[in-house]
């Protein structure tokens, strides 16, 4: 009677079969393994299948850990008062890790801006994660150290608006709006900014952000500059605020 194989029978044949050479028994595996491995070579796509199982099982599992990590550092990342937050008073809480010289950053900030000046009941935190190297730093700083001065969101438009940005056109771009650049270069650099960039990168480690930009919107992480994702999310929570009132 000939062998049938499900692909993830197969799969699990196969690594009993491999197991078992592992073990020493070679010439008792030896014709199943063959069998195994000619039904692969004909039916490739049951890789493709177990492959996508896998990432689907890994993109579910990264899911509920994201959730959990979430809630426990729901106050570092919503209520920092280190952070800047553009439209205090929102009902709807979104939190983007981002950085200066990040392209998809770039891409992203135009409608980031326009979101918040068009939804006053989005209440947006950002978050300083330099992954970008000196120049990106440079940047944080300069914007953490003037957001007293009132002018961060034009300085944070401009940053982002820059193709090519680094120190010199950190300074340039902060003198252009007014900013008191002495003034922010020593917040910037005093040892309060130092820890609060730090604790923003142990908070996305802990979260597992890999990249930027990463938005958060109530349990719900979105990586990339997904803006129609991130749009819907409001959307949901904006909803599900309506039916509890």
């Amino acid at each position: 009677m000939p062998l049938t194989f499900r692909p993830l029978a197969v799969a699990a044949a196969s690594l009993v079969a491999l197991s078992l050479i592992g073990c020493g028994q070679a010439n008792a595996d030896k014709a199943f393994g063959e069998k195994v491995h000619a039904y692969l070579m004909e039916h490739p796509e049951v890789l493709v299948e177990m492959s996508a199982k896998l990432q689907e099982k890994q993109v579910a599992e990264k899911t509920k850990n994201a959730k959990g990590a979430i809630t426990k550092y729901r106050q570092a990342l919503e209520n920092d008062p280190r952070d800047f937050v553009a439209n205090p008073n929102g009902s709807i809480t979104v939190v983007e890790f981002f950085d200066y010289r990040c392209g998809y950053c770039k891409l992203a900030a135009p409608q980031i801006v326009d979101l918040i000046q068009k939804n006053p009941d989005v209440r947006f935190v950002f978050k300083d994660f330099v992954i970008f190297g000196h120049d990106s730093e440079v940047a944080a700083r300069m914007v953490l150290g003037a957001k007293d001065q009132g002018k961060t969101i034009e300085l944070h438009k401009r940053l982002m608006a820059e193709k090519s940005l680094d120190e010199a056109g950190v300074v340039r771009i902060a003198q252009q709006l007014g900013i008191d650049v002495a003034k922010a270069r020593a917040t910037g650099v005093s040892e309060a900014t130092t820890q609060h960039l730090a604790d923003t990168h142990a908070l996305a480690e802990a979260l597992a952000i890999e990249g930027t930009p990463a938005f958060l919107v109530g349990d719900q992480m979105i990586p990339g500059a997904d803006m129609h994702a991130l749009n819907l999310a409001i959307d949901q929570a904006r909803a599900g605020k309506a039916k509890k009132v």
